[in-house]
């Protein structure tokens, strides 16, 4: 604070200044620049200096014309055109200081310099200008407490309602105590019985569930078997078909080259047996016929051996036939099985649907029976739910008012810390301001003193002249 210093004001801005915060009405449309600045008007630069004594020290214009009750004055008749200008010079002596202004002199009220007159008229209007700042904040610091305790006050007030009506709640009534346990008892009785209602009813459910799931995966695996059986019965059918669509019109052809070749052979054997007649008649005629005799015997034996294969030809061919009745047969049974699986698959069927259809009328009486017991047990939930939501929206009240009490003794402890903080700075610096004001007031006193001795020296010699005349 002692290092600190002000800003410099020009004569103008001081000039706008004094007319709108510190003269009123006439005053302050009749001052000029040269009433203050260059040859200044002492009348209207004391008048200045009053009314600033007047708003920052609360000093009246009275004060200027009263005379000091502790000095013994012989002729207070002498001071009176010199007292105002005395007490004004007083009073600006202990203002300047506050704001770091220690060279004032009476030289300044009396013949007054601009360059001074500048430089302290910057200096009262910066601490005046602090000086409202600071109230200003002092001010709404006191309103937000003010306000902050108007609350702690008021919520401390429902907090003592709230816990009169806590208690209110929270203290049964003689009359309805027998009530509430009857009802607390029937309520926990009829929670037990659906509870063990609703177990045994989902056992037995449970159970024949098992029981439908055993016997349908059983079903299910027949039919599976079932259409395994069909499936390679199907393909077996496929490949007789197949068979049978193949083998007749080869086998008829075959059988039509077979009997031709037997035809042929026949008749080739008769030729044979006719020339065997004729050249065996001729032979003894004849020896050079036995080579082609030779040559017919082992014609004869391939012919024989010929016949020997259409012999088993014959038979393969009646094997086959005989196999062709036989698949016939096996499909015609294979026909009949399949059209007999078909029926109990259709039967199992129609089993199954009604087997799910009496299930499902099963899940339909568990549920209605269910939603009659939920209803049952939500009126009686009801009724409980109504008792317990009024505790519980007046325990949530009650919870808020004091999370809310809370947060108001936090933003006051918050709020006195920093009214303390700022008490403890402002007393620092009245602290300093006493301490400046004191020095003036002793300097002041003595510097008075001298002055009043001087007075009393002149007014002793001039008494001691009149007298010696």
């Amino acid at each position: 604070m002692e290092t600190m210093t002000f800003p410099r004001y020009s004569p103008d801005d001081i000039i706008s200044y004094l007319r709108s915060h510190i003269l009123e009405g006439a005053e302050a449309r009749n001052l000029v620049k040269g009433d203050v600045f260059g040859n200044p008007r002492l009348e209207v630069l004391h008048l200045i200096y009053l009314r600033i004594l007047q708003k920052v020290c609360g000093i009246r214009l009275e004060h200027a014309y009263m005379m000091p009750l502790n000095v013994d004055i012989m002729y207070p008749q002498i001071h009176e055109g010199f007292l105002p200008v005395c007490n004004l010079y007083i009073h600006m002596e202990r203002l300047l200081p506050m704001c770091r202004i220690s060279d004032f002199q009476i030289a300044d009220v009396l013949n007054p310099k601009t360059k001074r007159t500048v430089r302290f008229f910057s200096g009262i209007l910066n601490f005046v200008n602090f000086r409202e700042f600071r109230r200003e904040v002092y001010l709404e610091l006191q309103q937000s407490y003010k306000l902050a305790m108007e609350k702690n006050q008021h919520l401390e007030a429902v907090n003592r309602e709230a816990a009169l009506k806590l208690e209110k709640l929270n203290t049964v009534p003689v009359e309805h105590e027998a009530e509430i346990k009857q009802l607390t008892e029937n309520i926990r009785e009829l929670e037990q019985l659906l509870r063990q209602d609703y177990r045994r009813k989902q056992t037995a459910l449970q159970e024949v569930t098992s029981q439908k799931k055993a016997d349908i995966a059983e079903r299910t695996q027949k039919l599976n078997e079932y259409k395994v059986s069909l499936a390679t019965l199907k393909e077996e059918q496929e490949q007789l078909k197949s068979k049978i669509v193949e083998s007749p019109e080869e086998r008829k052809s075959y059988n039509e080259m077979m009997k031709e070749t037997i035809k042929k052979l026949k008749r080739s054997k008769q030729e044979v047996t006719e020339k065997y007649e004729g050249y065996r008649d001729v032979v003894e005629v004849l020896p050079s016929c036995q080579v082609e005799l030779q040559l017919y015997q082992k014609k004869m034996e391939i012919q024989g051996e010929n016949v020997e294969r259409l012999a088993s030809v014959s038979s393969e061919a009646r094997n086959l036939e005989d196999q062709l009745e036989s698949s016939q047969v096996e499909l015609k049974k294979a026909k009949t099985d399949e059209m007999s699986l078909k029926r109990v698959v259709t039967a199992k069927h129609e089993k199954l649907a009604t087997a799910e259809i009496q299930l499902k009328k099963m899940h339909e009486d568990i549920e209605q029976h269910k939603c009659t017991v939920l209803e049952h047990f939500n009126k009686v939930q009801e009724k409980r739910g109504a008792v317990y939501d009024k505790v519980m929206a007046i325990r949530k009240e009650i919870k808020q008012k004091k999370g809310k009490i809370e947060q108001l003794k936090d933003d006051a402890e918050e709020k006195a810390a920093k009214a303390k903080e700022i008490h403890l700075i402002l007393k620092a610096v009245l602290d300093k301001c006493h301490e400046s004001l004191l020095k003036a007031v002793k300097t002041s006193a003595a510097s008075r003193a001298e002055k009043i001795d001087e007075i009393r020296e002149g007014l002793f010699s001039i008494q001691s002249s009149v007298n010696a005349s």
